[in-house]
């Protein structure tokens, strides 16, 4: 497989499989400025490609020596790890008109036919690209929550290592020398938490916005788990407040 340097963790990836050198070329001048673009020769090259790797959106030429384009969608839509990478389908204008019907059939989200207009054809890709970029923000800020909570009833778990030093100063605590002095000294750090967990709830309906406005693929599902994770932080802060 021929691929240019490879991209940095953060860095968006885009898989073009065609046995012609020079769709490639052409493919990769129209989608280059969107992210990172690696090339596959054949179906196989492309699998292997996705198994090393992980891909935003993955295009495909129908009409490929050996594994056709319609049998390697079917085989990335086969395998765990690479389902829910969207596939776009490409073919020449003289083909079968059942070629689309086929395409969507092998889980494939869109179908294009050459020669195709570079604009449509970047903001095809653009809209998977956001998608991919939101689930992924998605994916961290539900990381960022469990980080808050621990596995015994929701509870943040707080020590004094992680406190900042304006809760884990000395200063003197909000009980009398007669209390719990774990319980006492807890107290600045459970409200610490609880503003942390009012920023998530934030990030996690800006979250939401931004998957409902996408319009793509799976922004809507994407969108309801982001509500079902504010209600359940939502009730979380409510049970500290009591």
């Amino acid at each position: 497989m021929t691929a240019t340097q490879p991209a940095a963790p953060e860095t968006t990836s885009i898989l073009i499989v065609d046995d012609m050198e020079e769709n490639l070329v052409a493919l990769e001048a129209v989608l280059g400025s969107l992210g990172h673009v690696v090339r596959a020769h054949s179906g196989e090259e492309a699998l292997k490609a996705m198994l090393r790797q992980e891909f935003a959106v993955v295009l495909i030429d129908v009409l490929m020596p050996g594994m056709n384009g319609f049998e390697t969608a079917a085989n990335i839509k086969g395998l765990d790890q690479t389902k829910d990478v969207p596939i776009i389908l490409l073919t020449g204008a003289a083909v079968d008109p059942n070629y689309a019907y086929r395409g969507y059939t092998v889980g494939a989200a869109d179908f294009l036919i050459k020669p195709f207009d570079p604009w449509l054809l970047r903001t095809k890709v653009n809209v998977f690209l956001d998608l991919f970029r939101k689930n992924r923000q998605l994916t961290d800020q539900s990381e960022q929550l469990k980080r808050l909570l621990t596995a015994d009833g929701g509870r943040p778990t707080v020590t004094p290592s992680a406190l900042p030093p304006t809760c884990a100063s000395t200063e003197p605590s909000y009980g009398t020398d007669d209390e719990d002095t774990t319980d006492s000294a807890e107290r600045p750090a459970l409200l610490d938490d609880t503003g942390r967990l009012s920023e998530v709830v934030g990030q996690l309906a800006q979250a939401e916005l931004l998957l409902r406005d996408a319009n793509g693929p799976g922004g809507a599902d994407l969108a309801d788990r982001v509500v079902e994770l504010e209600q359940a932080v939502g009730r979380l802060m409510t049970e500290r407040e009591t």
